[in-house]
């Protein structure tokens, strides 16, 4: 890494800046994700559908804007297409788009709910792998950053969906670190517990007051922060280092069943 404090460039063995990739950086975890890569020196695609919100943010960082809707196969290859146009190369692939819908029993499922779970987290996070996946492999030294959730650790009544949405992208992450090794392509899984972000909760309730429920007491939830500063530790490793389950949980979550709260 070479450059000030204020002009940090990250560069690989032959001087190149390195590029990533971003998803979900209009909010929460992906935004703080591709402001954290920024400062650490790297050009940074931030990746989502608010287009609005994406340039606001490479007016704060320097991130280039790609509004993509990540649900839509057309428009990720027009977002390869375009990086790889830009820049010939790609060193990381951080798949932070993703989110839950509805907190229904198994037996009162809403397929609305399920469909969207599963097109974000797995569909998703596939399209923009297999998108990206060549470009990497002829890199030499290609990095996929998946976020998956510790509800693909533990299932939770009222979490079905979003369970069986973030197992199926870990599963999906798992063989992919096994297809990919002989390729140098590191693959690196975090799952974050208990996280506080503006909009997750509020979504997946559609209340406010409801999503705020959701962390009650709990003095110190997790931040979108904290969360990318995990996985930008990760990416700025050495290539040979490959941290594959980095699992994270506020103090106050001993475990997925176990939160403490203040009364």
């Amino acid at each position: 890494m070479t450059g000030t404090a204020a002009e940090v460039i990250k560069t690989n063995d032959d001087g190149r800046q390195l590029i990533a990739v971003v998803t979900g950086a209009s909010t929460g975890i992906g935004e703080a994700t591709a402001r954290r890569l920024r400062a650490d020196g790297w050009i940074v695609y931030a990746v989502a559908r608010r287009a609005e919100r994406l340039e606001a943010l490479a007016q704060e960082t320097g991130a280039i804007p790609a509004a993509t809707d990540i649900t839509d196969p057309a428009q990720v290859e027009a977002l390869r297409d375009r990086v790889l146009q830009e820049r010939g190369t790609v060193d990381a692939l951080v798949n932070v788009s993703g989110g839950a819908r509805g907190t229904d029993s198994v037996g009162q499922a809403k397929d609305q709910d399920w469909e969207f779970m599963f097109e974000v987290n797995v569909m998703g996070t596939m399209r923009l792998t297999r998108a990206f996946l060549p470009a990497l492999s002829e890199n030499g030294e290609g990095t996929i950053l998946n976020l998956t959730s510790t509800a693909a650790e533990h299932a939770y009544e009222g979490g079905g969906g979003y369970n069986a949405a973030k197992s199926a992208q870990r599963a999906l992450t798992q063989a992919l670190r096994l297809e990919e090794a002989e390729h140098n392509i590191r693959v690196i899984e975090v799952a974050p517990g208990m996280v506080r972000t503006p909009e997750f909760s509020l979504r997946r309730l559609g209340d406010q007051g409801a999503a705020d429920k959701v962390y009650a007491g709990v003095s110190k939830p997790l931040t979108a922060e904290d969360v990318a500063g995990v996985c930008a530790y990760a990416v700025n490793l050495p290539h040979h280092v490959d941290l594959d389950l980095i699992t994270m949980r506020p103090v106050a979550q001993a475990a997925q069943h176990k939160v403490i709260r203040e009364s």
